[in-house]
């Protein structure tokens, strides 16, 4: 692919493309090009002020210089969506004028061409929080982003942090990575409004085959197929293997939806024992006697029994894999057991390209005032190091930040008056303080960076 020609961008004079090699291979150079959003609201920079992803980058540059001794670096581009994107190459458009405008026209105006050229070109993005579009015709820059660029894995490890308070007593155990579907269920965008003639024609002809609808119903589609949910279940197995991970759990709902999550779950077991014979074992193979050791443990579960699971015995799960709609629901409700989305990291991953990004918003009160929490985007980034086999790097962010929780806990222990280090949202939960004791944004950033650079 050569290189493409931008309107109002400039690629970095250094660095090079990651590239993907015939059989699927990511090529990494020592100074791949990283593409940057850095967002809305508490994302962006704003004068002097850093938001929260420009704090994020200090404190992964900061880590890849540790660890490879300035031998590696990521060389960073900024490309633009959301509103910096709005304001950046229609500034002249009013927010009155934006239901005037064809979805088309929408979506170039808060993801414009050059940034999808960039993304296409380079294959790999650093995300900020981005604001949702006014306008209702181009709905969700995300969702557009994911099915242009097949970005068909939604990616979401959830971890405890010592030093973060957390609701569920058992949440040191937690340690899930969860695998949702991105491209297909009921989120694949496939509804028709109720009262529509589009909705009448299709329940016209479901009821000609014996169903009994009103007419008067809204109605929606939920595809799901052998491909994509094999993909899905293939890149799920192949992290558990290289990240020696005990489990992949089919989380599923096809105990009453037989023909779409009941076809997943068996997709799903044929992939594994198909693919990956010689490595996984599954729960029905252990019951009969089979030994599990040095094996990837496949089994399944029905999705509302697995939000109990992961209250009861969150030890035993450790990958997820799962069809869109439930993945939504699971990861919030695993995030929630060690704290919330505030510290929730994630990435939506394709064969060819991955974004990596915060999955809170863009907090709009906060923006300019060096207050928001900036883990989600730094333990994203963490997760870009891993993909791109980084993983010492990657080590020195999760040890950073697990180093910073730790010490502001046990100042906090000692009682009232201690300078802190963590952000107003964690150091609140501390007894005898509140969100006044809290660091901003860049000292957190800072103090992560004073620890990694001291492992």
């Amino acid at each position: 692919m050569s290189m493409p020609q931008f309107d109002r961008l400039t690629p970095p004079r250094e660095g090079h493309r990651i590239t993907v090699d015939a059989s699927g291979g990511w090529q990494v150079p020592d100074d791949p090009i990283v593409c940057l959003i850095r967002g809305d609201g508490i994302g962006k920079d704003v004068g002097n002020v850093p938001g929260i992803t420009t704090c994020a980058v200090r404190v992964l540059d900061a880590a890849v210089h540790r660890a490879y001794n300035g031998r590696r670096r990521i060389v960073w581009f900024d490309i633009y969506a959301g509103d910096s994107a709005r304001e950046r190459y229609y500034p002249s458009v009013r927010d009155e004028d934006i239901h005037s405008l064809s979805e088309e026209e929408q979506r170039k105006l808060y993801l414009p061409d050059d940034t999808l050229r960039a993304f296409e070109y380079y294959g790999v993005g650093l995300k900020g929080p981005l604001t949702t579009p006014i306008g209702g015709g181009f709905r969700s820059i995300n969702v557009y982003l994911r099915m242009r660029f097949d970005l068909y894995a939604c990616v979401r490890p959830v971890r405890y942090f010592r030093g973060i308070e957390a609701p569920n007593k058992r949440a040191e155990k937690v340690h899930m990575v969860i695998f949702r579907e991105n491209t297909e269920d009921v989120y694949c965008g496939i509804e028709f409004k109720s009262g529509t003639d589009r909705a009448r024609q299709v329940i016209q002809f479901l009821n000609s085959l014996g169903y009994n609808i009103p007419l008067t119903a809204g109605i929606g589609i939920k595809p799901i197929s052998p491909e994509g949910t094999k993909r899905l279940v293939r890149m799920a197995i192949r992290y558990a293997i290289d990240k020696k991970m005990p489990s992949v759990t089919l989380v599923h709902k096809g105990n009453i939806m037989k023909f779409t999550e009941g076809a997943f779950k068996e997709w799903g077991y044929e992939v594994a024992l198909q693919e990956f014979r010689p490595y996984v074992v599954t729960e029905e193979e252990v019951n009969q006697g089979a030994d599990r050791k040095g094996k990837v443990l496949i089994n399944d579960r029905i999705a509302d029994s697995m939000f109990q699971q992961i209250q009861l015995r969150p030890d035993e799960y450790s990958v997820i894999a799962t069809p869109n709609l439930n993945g939504d629901y699971l990861s919030d409700a695993v995030a929630a057991l060690v704290g919330g989305i505030g510290l929730a990291a994630g990435a939506n991953i394709g064969d060819r390209a991955a974004m990596f990004e915060a999955t809170h918003g863009t907090a709009p009160k906060y923006t300019g005032k060096n207050m928001a929490n900036p883990s989600a985007v730094i333990l994203s980034g963490a997760m870009l190091l891993e993909h791109l086999g980084w993983q010492e790097a990657a080590n020195l962010v999760y040890r950073g930040i697990e180093m910073t929780f730790a010490e502001s806990e046990e100042l906090a222990l000692r009682g009232p008056g201690h300078k802190l280090y963590v952000t107003y949202d964690i150091a609140r939960q501390y007894p005898g303080y509140g969100a006044e004791a809290g660091a901003t944004s860049s000292e957190f950033a800072d103090r992560v960076v004073y620890h990694l650079q001291r492992v």
